[in-house]
């Protein structure tokens, strides 16, 4: 016998009918002899809607309250799939973040998995149950419910079945797998059969909202394969693993666009040792997960320094730059929201020469400006004016052949 953790996205679990479809699933699961462990979001819009009525409520609602309020959606996800199940003749039990003993850090609204104590969990699959765990929540030392941000039930799956040991996570969602692009926007885009995690990760944090990114890290850490499906088809999905050699002989594997991004700049700082330091330091006080960063050649002494943070996090990031602004003598502190982020990935770039060329060149062609550059062993990102976000992903993609199907298909 082994253990199928198996999680279910808020599309996934938006009514009745398709709590009572993925409900099934489980039990199909279960019938197999495995033991089952579900994970599930908010139902449908239900996250939105609770921020939306705590802002009515108050404007700026403390995130301590804000993470209590929130984390009732995932419990109501679970009580419903539990009931579900009973009525199949499937012995179920739903637990909240707090009574599957996640224990976080302190930080409201992002907290991170510091551990997993999966004792009940185990108790209640060894009296034959299935568990049904709230997703995306867990609890701080001192007692207090913390959420781990947005889209993080992904987090919750698989940390669970790094701790349980188990054989597969299958992530649940609304797409049947992880494609070339979005295609919403790139029509052509099509799907990828196997992905490796780091190939994922970058995928993950540069936009691509089918994973979490941090459960792919937790993924690749514990090596938990993850099987990424639809929850309305059969069809095969995307199967997340360890990189293998025939990986490589993929140029770029996927393109992402994102327009979540904000670049904030101090002009004419000191171009002096520690100055930067001094920046980040003071970003990173607030919390603020910095992306990218550029710092101009010298000019009379000066420099101008340029980093992108995500939007949700612009006001503390701008905050903290004025702050350190004011202190070293910066002319001016500036914030530019219309920009965006397009990025390809592939494991195959760290053996292939021309990659950044051809990308600038699609590009170029295409009319695009870029305005920041990062690059890592199988990943190149650009920062681009926003309103361009779309017509240079669709660009990239069709460079890079992702447009074609593979050989061999």
């Amino acid at each position: 016998m082994g253990v199928v953790v198996q999680k279910f996205g808020g599309t996934s679990v938006a009514d009745a009918a398709r709590i009572n479809r993925a409900a099934r699933r489980v039990a199909l699961a279960r019938s197999k002899g495995d033991d089952v462990v579900v994970v599930v979001s908010a139902r449908g819009s239900l996250t939105d809607e609770l921020i939306d009525l705590a802002r009515e409520v108050c404007p700026d609602p403390p995130a301590r309250e804000l993470d209590a309020l929130l984390s009732t959606g995932e419990q109501q996800s679970a009580a419903l799939m539990a009931m579900a199940l009973h009525r199949m003749g499937v012995a179920a039990e739903s637990l909240a973040g707090m009574q599957i003993g996640i224990l976080t850090d302190g930080v409201f609204t992002r907290a991170r998995i510091e551990s997993i104590d999966p004792t009940r969990v185990r108790e209640v699959l060894g009296r034959g149950k299935v568990a049904i765990v709230a997703g995306f929540q867990g609890v701080d030392t001192e007692g207090n419910i913390t959420t781990l941000g947005r889209g993080a039930s992904d987090t919750t799956a698989v940390a669970l079945a790094a701790a349980l040991g188990a054989d597969i996570c299958e992530i649940y969602t609304d797409v049947d797998g992880v494609y070339t692009a979005d295609p919403r926007i790139v029509p052509t885009a099509r799907r990828i059969p196997v992905i490796s995690y780091d190939e994922m990760l970058e995928l993950a944090s540069l936009g691509a909202g089918v994973l979490h990114s941090r459960s792919v890290e937790i993924g690749k850490k514990f090596g938990v394969p993850i099987h990424v499906r639809s929850s309305f088809t059969d069809a095969p999905g995307t199967m997340v693993v360890q990189e293998v050699e025939a990986m490589e002989k993929i140029l770029v594997s996927g393109a992402t666009a994102t327009e979540n991004e904000a670049k904030i700049t101090l002009r004419e700082v000191p171009d002096q040792p520690g100055i930067a330091a001094e920046v980040f330091d003071g970003v990173g006080r607030h919390n603020v997960v910095v992306d990218m960063i550029v710092q101009t050649p010298s000019r009379g002494g000066t420099t101008d320094l340029s980093f992108t943070v995500p939007k949700e996090s612009m006001s503390e990031a701008l905050a903290a730059a004025e702050e350190v602004g004011n202190r070293i003598g910066a002319a001016a502190v500036e914030c530019d929201q219309n920009i965006a982020k397009v990025s390809v990935v592939g494991v195959g770039m760290r053996s292939h020469t021309g990659v950044a060329a051809r990308m600038f060149r699609s590009l170029a062609d295409a009319g695009v400006n870029i305005q920041m550059i990062s690059t890592s062993e199988i990943k190149i990102s650009c920062i681009i004016e926003g309103e361009k976000a779309h017509q240079a992903l669709r660009a990239v993609h069709a460079a890079f052949g992702l447009d074609a199907e593979p050989a061999g298909t």
